[in-house]
């Protein structure tokens, strides 16, 4: 067993393949009221854990949801997605990523 203290993480990141034998790598993820990655695909599955936050827009390929606080949104490998804050406060979430190490293709 290993225990990561949260405030060691740069930007949040957690990547797996940095503290041992793990497959899975994470981003503990603040978004202030408009804020968001672009879009963008990963090689595997991406899973979200919204923690707070009451607007958020997740579009995921051609379709788009809307999440809250305790909803948990997935996303399929190779399939480009992003999601904006809508709300009016700072929404927190934990981006799940089935890999240990972090793959990203930006695509705007």
């Amino acid at each position: 067993m290993r225990v990561v203290a949260g405030e060691t993480l740069a930007n949040g990141r957690f990547e797996g393949a940095a503290y041992g034998p793990t497959s899975i790598s994470m981003i503990l993820d603040v978004e202030e009221p408009g804020g968001g990655p672009r879009r963008h695909l990963h090689p595997y599955d991406e899973t979200w854990i919204v923690l707070e936050g009451e607007d958020l827009v997740f579009e995921v390929g051609d379709r788009r949801a809307r999440a809250r606080a305790g909803d948990i949104v997935l996303a399929p490998p190779g399939v480009p997605h992003s999601f904006t804050n809508r709300g009016a406060a700072a929404a927190r979430l934990i981006c799940i990523h089935a890999s240990p190490s972090i793959v990203t293709e930006f695509l705007e």
